[in-house]
């Protein structure tokens, strides 16, 4: 009995899979940080026009791979400093400077 209640409450944990964004590199100037821009549109409930939101992410960026005005992805992991909580996964695509 003992061990039929291990076990369903072993099946019970449930896998929380982490938050992936995209967004846009405005600021590489940290060491191994990147700050990205994220924007989010969403149809206002009430006015019923499209409204564009962001929000800026401290990003640790391991390689420094990414630089301004690149597109990334990025995802969440544990608490790196007290405002760095994201990780970069792959420069999309890469700015091209004239």
């Amino acid at each position: 009995m003992v061990d039929k209640q291990k076990q369903t409450a072993q099946e019970q944990v449930v896998v929380k899979r982490p938050l992936t964004l995209s967004g846009t590199v405005t600021s590489d100037a940290m060491d191994k940080t990147i700050v990205v821009r994220v924007e989010n549109k969403f149809k206002h409930p009430v006015v019923g026009k499209i409204v564009s939101t962001f929000k800026k992410y401290k990003v640790h960026d391991e390689h420094e791979q990414a630089t301004k005005g690149d597109l990334v992805e990025i995802f969440e992991c544990r608490p790196l400093s007290a405002t760095k909580y994201m990780m970069l996964k792959q420069v999309i695509k890469h700015h091209q400077s004239n």
